[in-house]
């Protein structure tokens, strides 16, 4: 024990007890603290004639008692001197408990415990270990300079004790001694060095503590055993763990270079289109060479990895730190599904763990963004949870969750904890920065909060508004002067000078507002915070330097209520604003630059994560978690350029241990492997590329992305040749394998047999990942490996007959959440759809909900004609003979063979989960695969949809706020006639016309394919030649990019 363990109040000798009776006098009556203090003064008394009896019986109880009162935290060292004589006793069991009371005094009682330093000798030679080992632990906590050589002595001896218990207390004892005198650092270092060749598992943990705290920079200690404590550290305790696993850390990054240079390199592995495939090969294989893992490297990364299954959080968050520092970046996804099991623990844990997450989210969103509804705020959450999981979702978010998030965010401003809700602002304009698509969709919801009651949301508001109109302000004159308007009601000083400062930027554009407001801050200028007062001299400034007819007088008015402030800042502010604008005799060379320096263009502010500085600590530690460094901190090291000699590490007594090792350590390696996840072993197996994982992977995964492009409503036309029906196309990158991997485990099995399934793939490898497209062919060499007319049908078979199974199956295996309920009806195909297949019951409980697709008046309607538009998507040059062609047809998927020496156009769909990302795949043929992408518009992502008026506008009334984006259009009257905007918002995007009572608003809904989310698109005439185009819906990425659109559109003649 060390001597700071229990918190108490530490007093020496017989003068305890009557400080013990003065304070218990303050409490008690006079009486009872005389008692009191007589008991406390009997009680002492009692246990040192117990002390001192002839009976062991009686030292035993007493020693109990005492051990017990230490234990409560209360003071026993009076008793020292009573404790100090049973040093000596026969008995083991006082002899114990001696030894734990003198650890806990010796150093405050260093007279009395040097009496009996003869004793604490002998004790060490004790055939007890538990004695020894006690003896040592009193002796290294005697802190006195004169005993350095007795406690060097007892540890070298203890070092080389038969008992690993009394070896692990030299290894604690290595630590205290030099902290006492630290000349004798060689010296313990010699004793470090014996004790790291320790087999055993319980000096392992201790030694290495101490090696970090004497000798951290000795590397060369570790060579030797680097494989014994790799192989070790499973059975090491769970703090020895934390302590090997920091250690080894730091080691690999001095001794193994970089493994994340291999990930960079093998990205850009496309092939050029004039390289043959011996070339390619050539070019891979010298890319693959510079670097190989080293296997001492591997070994440390193996052996750490079932660490993460560990009931100690230190533990997996030492193995998530060493993985997110030294492994390669594709295995080091494995800690995120360990770190997210972590915040179920209690919140001191759940604190330090989302701080690493938030830092490793900024550099590698992919890690945690499937885990990204465990960082939904729960209710019962501390603010610093809280905070810290916003974090996150800001860091995680991007254009296919944004709309999810920002339905979280609209929920967390309404929080009663206002740290939280000002917070949650704050978040929403990172994500307006970070994200373009829905800037103007925040910035609308944003505006909507300032009618909000409470303050300080209102006040956070302004504040993000005013950051946002930094980066564009041209676009938003009505924002600044609904915010002027605010100024009568807002109190929040520093939501009150974000207002002027915006006012005074931007008093050019409202020129009749701003000198109003200048007036009336002059009115309540002497009671006004000083923030806000530097603001209004400011804002009188720049509106003199602009408009001074108007304002030259309130100006000089403020500017003499400045001269006389009580605040200093104010008062020189207004000296320096004075000579600056006003020009006068003494006014220097400046005053002619005035207009430039107020009303210079001001950078943007950048609204960056708090954790993006903190990359540079090691994760885990505690100048991580107080991003600054803490003493003891030791730097990790930058990766060698060149790997040092890896022969070092050679041993041979290990090396003829190892000859056994491997047959039971591939078992333990297989049944860790069984342990973890499916997506963990395809992440393991996508690291081996064999050509027949690969082979297998992708034929499976591609019958289960075939059975989605049944299910999915995007269509298209492809006109194609035989070559497509060769077995070379696969799909281009790991990512798309797992998913496929995924997919077809999700979707089951539909066919049993095997050739069915080998033909289905040969037909869907070139659209694997996208929209099919249409192919003509001009190339014969290829044509005559078509496939049989046989074949052809039982594809055919095959194709509907698993459509079928795959749409019955979908609505079962949709995954609902509260936060998805619009998202309840899944759409299977652009079939029209009578009615919804739910129960009346459900269905009057679902419209109690505000569904927007549960209503039965809602059903998807015939697209309108428009012109067909085809795009290339392989040119003849390019594809050596070989074209291809597409455009999306709006109509359901038809599946068809192909004939050999033909072309023929085939329709087949592909879903595009409700994204405009452009999606990549391979077109092959016997000899070649050329690489084609399709983006598809997003008009295309859309369904018509059949809606009353009615309808329309009770789901509009749900769809505010953020879920609403809004433009207005100048066009020639003649451009805004019924029939003229039907057809030009019909040519852009999939949506079907809503009756209308009036005249001049004209609706349009559509839902998207994927979710089945309502998109609602009004285009609303107005006088004269403007018309307002608004768009409401949940997707709010689409529907801002369907806004860009269709406004250049409308504008047009």
């Amino acid at each position: 024990m060390s001597s700071n363990s229990f918190p108490y109040n530490e007093q020496s000798g017989g003068g305890e007890a009557t400080e013990l009776g003065q304070e218990a006098t303050s409490t008690i009556s006079p009486s009872g603290a005389f008692g009191l203090f007589s008991s406390d003064l009997k009680k002492n008394e009692d246990l040192k004639q117990m002390l001192e009896s002839n009976k062991d019986s009686a030292k035993l109880d007493a020693m109990k008692r005492i051990v017990g009162m230490i234990a409560k935290g209360k003071n026993a060292s009076e008793l020292f001197p009573a404790v100090v004589k049973n040093v000596a006793s026969k008995n083991i069991e006082i002899k114990k408990l001696v030894y734990v009371y003198l650890v806990r005094y010796a150093e405050e009682q260093q007279d009395l415990a040097l009496l009996s330093i003869s004793t604490f000798q002998r004790a060490l030679k004790d055939p007890n270990q538990l004695i020894r080992a006690s003896a040592l632990r009193v002796l290294s906590s005697i802190r006195v300079p004169i005993i350095v050589p007795i406690m060097m002595l007892a540890i070298k001896e203890a070092s080389a004790d038969l008992s690993p218990y009394v070896r692990k207390n030299a290894a604690h004892a290595i630590q205290k001694l030099y902290s006492l005198d630290p000349e004798q650092k060689e010296m313990l270092i010699e004793v470090i060095e014996k004790l790291l060749k320790d087999k055993s598992t319980l000096v392992a943990g201790s030694v290495v503590m101490a090696f970090e705290e004497v000798c951290p920079d000795r590397i060369d200690l570790i060579h030797k055993n680097y494989r014994k404590l790799c192989n070790l550290l499973v059975d090491v305790e769970e703090w020895g763990q934390v302590v090997i696993i920091h250690m080894l850390t730091r080691y690999a990054r001095t001794q193994f270079v970089s493994p994340w240079k291999e990930g960079d390199e093998l990205e850009d592995n496309g092939k050029n289109f004039y390289e043959s495939d011996d070339d390619q090969k050539e070019k891979t294989d010298k890319k693959k060479k510079p670097y190989t893992m080293d296997p001492d490297h591997r070994l440390l990364i193996r052996n750490t990895k079932p660490l993460l299954q560990s009931r100690n959080a230190a533990v997996v968050m030492a193995v998530a730190q060493l993985y997110w520092h030294i492994s390669p970046k594709s295995e080091a996804g494995i800690i995120s599904k360990s770190l997210v099991r972590l915040l179920r623990s209690n919140r001191e844990v759940q604190y330090i763990v989302l701080q690493n997450i938030a830092t490793m989210s900024i550099q590698r969103k992919g890690m945690f963004e499937p885990y990204l509804k465990s960082f939904y705020v729960r209710s019962t959450d501390p603010t610093m949870i809280k905070t810290l999981k916003l974090e996150i979702l800001t860091n995680l978010a991007n254009e296919a969750n944004i709309s999810t998030l920002l339905r979280e965010f609209q929920t967390y401003v309404k929080s009663q904890d206002k740290q939280f809700a000002a917070a949650t602002i704050q978040t929403i304009g990172r994500c307006a920065t970070n994200i373009l698509e829905v800037t103007d969709t925040c910035l609308n919801g944003l505006v909507c909060l300032l009618s909000n009651r409470d303050e300080i949301v209102v006040a956070e508001s302004v504040v993000v508004i005013k950051k946002l109109l930094q980066m564009q302000p041209a676009q938003h004159g009505e924002i600044i002067k609904h915010m002027a308007k605010l100024l009568d009601s807002i109190t929040v000083p520093v939501a009150r000078a974000s207002i002027l400062w915006l006012i005074g930027e931007n008093c050019e554009r409202v020129p009749k507002i701003a000198p109003d407001v200048l007036r009336k801050m002059a009115k309540s200028f002497t009671s006004e915070d000083d923030l806000v007062k530097l603001q209004i001299l400011n804002l009188g400034a720049k509106l003199y330097l602009t408009n001074s007819k108007q304002t030259k007088l309130l100006t000089q008015y403020i500017l003499n209520l400045g001269k006389y402030d009580q605040n200093y800042d104010i008062r020189d502010r207004t000296r320096f604003i004075r000579q600056l604008i006003v020009p006068n005799v003494k006014s220097g060379a400046l005053s002619k630059y005035a207009k430039k320096i107020f009303l210079a263009q001001k950078p943007a502010p950048l609204l960056e994560s708090p954790f993006k500085d903190r990359d540079h600590f090691q994760l885990g530690t505690l100048s991580h978690t107080l991003n600054i460094k803490a003493t003891g901190y030791l730097e990790l090291s930058n990766w060698p350029e060149v790997a040092p000699d890896p022969s070092v590490r050679n041993v041979e007594v290990i090396e003829l241990a190892k000859e056994w090792t491997p047959a039971g350590k591939a078992k333990q390696e297989n049944s860790a492997k069984k342990f973890y996840s499916e997506s963990e072993e395809e992440e393991d197996s996508s690291d081996s590329s064999s050509d027949s994982e690969s082979e297998s992977g992708s034929e499976s995964g591609e019958q289960g992305e075939s059975g989605e492009e049944g299910d999915s409503n995007e269509d298209s036309s492809e006109d194609s040749s035989s070559e497509q029906d060769s077995e070379s196309g696969r799909e281009s990158g790991l990512e798309n394998k797992r998913t496929a991997k995924r997919n077809s485990k999700a979707k089951g099995k539909s066919d049993s047999e095997d050739g069915e399934k080998e033909n289905e793939k040969s037909k869907t490898s070139d659209s694997s990942n996208d929209e099919s497209s249409s192919i003509e062919d001009s190339s014969s060499d290829s044509e005559s490996e078509s496939e049989p007319e046989s074949e052809s049908e039982s594809r055919r078979v095959t194709k509907e007959k698993e459509k079928k199974t795959k749409q019955d199956r979908t609505p079962l295996t949709k995954d609902v959440s509260l936060l998805d309920l619009d998202d309840f009806n899944p759409v299977s195909t652009p079939v029209a759809l009578p009615t919804p297949a739910l129960s009346p019951s459900l269905m009057a409980d679902l419209e109690g909900l505000h569904l927007s697709t549960s209503s039965s008046v809602i059903s998807v309607s015939t697209p309108a004609f428009v012109p067909t538009k085809t795009h290339v998507l392989l040119h003849r040059m390019s594809g050596k003979g070989l074209a291809a062609h597409y455009f999306f047809p709006r109509q359901p998927c038809i599946f068809d063979s192909l004939e050999p020496e033909g072309s023929i156009t085939v329709s087949m769909g592909i879903d595009f989960c409700d994204s405009t990302q452009t999606a990549s795949f391979q077109l092959c043929t016997k000899d070649d695969c050329f690489n084609v992408n399709i983006q598809p518009p997003v008009g295309e992502l859309l369904l018509p949809v059949a809606m009353s008026e009615k309808d329309f506008k009770k789901e509009q009334g749900v769809l505010t706020g953020m879920n609403e984006t809004s433009a207005v259009i100048i066009a020639a009257p003649q451009n805004f006639t019924p029939s003229v905007i039907f057809q030009k918002v019909v040519n852009v995007a999939n949506v079907g016309a809503v009756p209308s009572g009036q005249d001049n608003i004209h609706r349009f809904a559509a839902k998207t394919v994927h979710s089945g989310s309502l998109m609602l698109v009004t285009v609303e005439l107005k006088e004269g030649s403007t018309a307002q185009l608004i768009i409401n819906t949940e997707k709010t990425v689409i529907g801002s990019v369907l806004l860009r659109e269709l406004k250049p559109v409308l504008s047009q003649g």
